[in-house]
Order: structure tokens, then C-alpha cells, then sequence
């Protein structure tokens, strides 16, 4: 009696450690609030991250969503509702939102975008007004753009570098073969954009807005700077705690344009969990296995490959996505990351949990693996992996 009365009170406080299921299965149990807050209290202070909010969560549920220190040098609190810059989570968002569109059969991931496009890739000239796109005529005389398909964009093996324009010349170009391996490429997922807008004539901003921000309640999420806002603000801090402000992006990027919210993401990323918005076939593509990683790190985008036996055999590029095995089953992460910015969203499919860390400090990227580590347990995250940028 005894006995069952602890394990009843351990599970109504949310003690973390280890539990067995039904099956038997060791789970591990979500931390109290308050062991989260001292937790996170610890890492901040450890670190002298300025800025960082968190939400968990568990069985496609959002069950804890906090937001702590500052938002801005002049010592304004960081809330749940302020705005935060979502980097490269954009990319995921973005995946989701043409996953849809296969869904409709309006795109097919395996068809080569020359059947989208009304004229050859490297005969748009025209300058573009927004800064988005790469200059596709640099690519001139080489047909290798033909054998690039949805799918090769989504899952970084376009062949380009992350952005043309950090080239040496400036110029964009394939170092391999399309589909040949991984190499994280903004430029490819903004080719991607290129073809939903040039040659299906779609609005990517419009289209995430009613597909996803419309969808699950992001009324502070857009892919294009508003002027609301600026009221409630996220500066960052870099690696040396000096500040910068908060850009006020102009144009639609799929490759990381989102402004975000805490209680904004987690939304989505329980919505995801739960496999909502999506037929049960393109949400099991997402996640799924589609090309081997092959490298050390992500970062720098053309390191030499790995031999075999030093690959990490169970980490591999999803859609938009890395997905990975793990000690509690499959997982996905996607981060974002610039000078003043350090997210991650991080998953285990098996309970549908799920952490996402932001922040406008970078230097939390540090503890990031402890974190997690303490909320969800063993899970085998591929953060040796994208610890360099994302």
C-alpha cells in the first residue's frame, strides 16, 4: 500500500526519473514546473543568458510554456507573447506548409521543377526588388538545375552552398550532383519558394499565414515584419553579450524570415506532434529517413564526408527537418541560429513530447543538450551534429 501511494504522489508531482508503462517500458517522467524553474534558473545564470523561454510538450499537448530574463537592454521582461525571431525553424514551418500542397496534388515532391517553372531556371534575369531569391542565371550552362526536384530542396542535397552571395565570387553553383548528399542550402529552400511563387503563382507568405498561422492560432507569428510588433520586442545578445536590435524583416524568406512567439511555436509544434493538418502518408514523409548525413557537423555547408564506419548511422535529413533514433525511438530537431539567436524544437514521436528552447542570447545554445536532456530525458538529439549553426 505504501508502495502505491509514493508512485501515485511521484506521478502527481511530476518528479522526473523513470517510470514503467504498460508495456513495461521504462519512461521517463517530465520534470514539476518548479524543478524546471530552478533547473532553467541554473543553466541562465551558468551561461549569463540574458533571454530564454521554453514550452514542453507532452502527448501532443502543450503542458508548460514560461518565458524568463530579459527581452531588451533596458531591462524589460521577456514575456511568453514577445516577439522572437525564429531563424531557421522558418525552414520547418515552410515544409509543413508545401507538404499541404502535396497533399491538395498541387506539387509532387519527385517532379523536376523545370515542369513548374514557364521558362528555364537561369533566364530569370529580371532583378529581384526583395533581395530573396539567388541570381538563378549564374547558373547558365549547366543543366543540372533540371534534375532538382522538391524533395532534393527539402532535404539539403540541392548541391549549392548555404547562400550563393557567401561564395568566394559571389555565385551561385553545384559542388556535387543533385541528390548526391547533404548540405545544409538556404538557397535551395528559397529555390523552392522561387518555384511556389514564379511558377505556380502562389504568395508563400500568404499561404503559411492561412495554412499555418491562421490554422493554430499564431496571432504573433508572421513571416514578414508588423508594425505591432514593435511594442513588445525581443533584442538579442551575442556570444560576447553585446546587443543588437531586433530586424525588422521586409521580405518573405522560407529559408528563415518567421517572427515567433513562445506560446506562438508551441502551438504548431504540438499540432505537429498531435499529426494534425496533414494526411497520416506526407506527415509520416516529413519524418522520415530520406538521405544519410554524412558529415562531422552541418557547418561549414562543403566539409569533406565522413567514412562509413564514423557516421552517426541513425541521423538522416527529413523534410525540412533532421530526424534521428534514439534510446526512447525516432525524434526530429530543427534549430535556428544567427549572431543573437539560438533556438532548437526537439521531439521523440513515441509520446508525441516535445521541448522547444528560443532565445535572444545565443550563448544559451550551451546548455541546450543538458536541457532537454532533463525535461525529456535520453533521447539521443543530434546536437554534436548542428551545434555550429542551424
Amino acid at each position: 500500500m505504501k508502495a502505491q501511494i509514493g508512485l501515485a504522489l511521484a506521478c502527481l508531482l511530476g518528479i522526473a526519473g523513470s517510470a514503467q508503462s504498460a508495456t513495461g517500458r521504462k519512461v521517463h517522467r517530465i520534470p514539476a514546473p518548479a524543478a524546471i524553474d530552478a533547473e532553467v534558473a541554473r543553466v541562465m545564470a551558468k551561461t549569463n543568458t540574458q533571454g530564454f523561454a521554453l514550452a514542453v510538450i507532452d502527448n501532443g499537448k502543450v503542458v508548460f510554456v514560461k518565458s524568463y530574463g530579459l527581452r531588451n537592454a533596458k531591462g524589460d521582461p521577456l514575456r511568453r507573447d514577445t516577439i522572437m525571431y525564429g531563424a531557421s525553424l522558418t525552414k520547418a514551418v515552410f515544409a509543413y506548409t508545401v507538404m499541404q500542397l502535396v497533399d491538395e496534388g498541387r506539387i509532387d515532391l519527385d517532379t523536376t521543377i523545370d515542369r513548374y517553372l514557364p521558362k528555364p531556371l537561369p533566364e530569370y534575369t529580371e532583378p529581384d526588388v526583395e533581395d530573396r531569391y539567388a541570381r538563378y542565371s549564374d547558373l547558365a550552362g549547366d543543366e543540372r538545375w533540371r534534375k532538382l526536384t522538391p524533395r532534393i530542396l527539402l532535404t539539403h542535397s540541392s548541391g549549392f552552398a548555404n547562400f550563393g552571395f557567401l561564395e568566394p565570387d559571389g555565385k551561385l553553383k553545384f559542388h556535387f550532383n543533385p541528390g548526391e548528399r547533404y548540405a545544409y542550402s538556404g538557397d535551395g529552400l528559397i529555390l523552392l519558394q522561387f518555384v511556389l511563387e514564379r511558377g505556380m503563382g502562389l504568395d508563400l507568405g500568404k499561404e503559411m499565414q492561412t495554412r499555418v498561422f491562421d490554422r493554430f492560432g499564431m496571432r504573433s507569428t508572421s513571416m514578414i515584419w508588423r508594425a505591432d510588433f514593435a511594442a513588445n520586442l525581443a533584442d538579442g545578445w551575442d556570444i560576447n553579450g553585446k546587443t543588437e536590435p531586433h530586424d525588422e524583416r521586409s521580405a518573405v524568406r522560407a529559408a528563415g524570415s518567421m517572427d515567433t512567439t513562445i506560446e506562438d511555436f508551441s502551438k504548431f509544434a504540438a499540432a505537429f506532434a498531435r499529426r494534425e493538418g496533414l494526411s497520416a502518408r506526407s506527415r509520416a514523409e516529413i519524418t522520415r529517413p530520406q538521405l544519410a548525413i554524412t558529415t562531422r557537423t552541418e557547418f561549414p555547408t562543403m566539409q569533406a564526408e565522413l567514412p562509413k564506419a564514423q557516421r552517426r548511422a541513425d541521423l538522416a535529413a527529413g523534410l525540412g527537418l533532421l530526424v534521428f533514433n534514439g534510446p526512447q525511438g525516432p525524434g526530429y530537431e530543427k534549430g535556428g541560429h544567427n549572431d543573437v539567436t539560438g533556438n532548437s524544437w526537439v521531439c521523440v514521436e513515441r509520446r508525441r513530447r516535445c521541448v522547444v528552447l528560443l532565445s535572444n542570447d545565443v550563448r544559451a545554445e550551451a546548455f541546450f543538450p543538458g536541457l532537454v536532456r532533463f525535461i525529456l530525458g535520453d533521447i539521443n538529439p543530434p546536437y554534436a551534429f548542428s551545434k555550429n549553426i542551424s
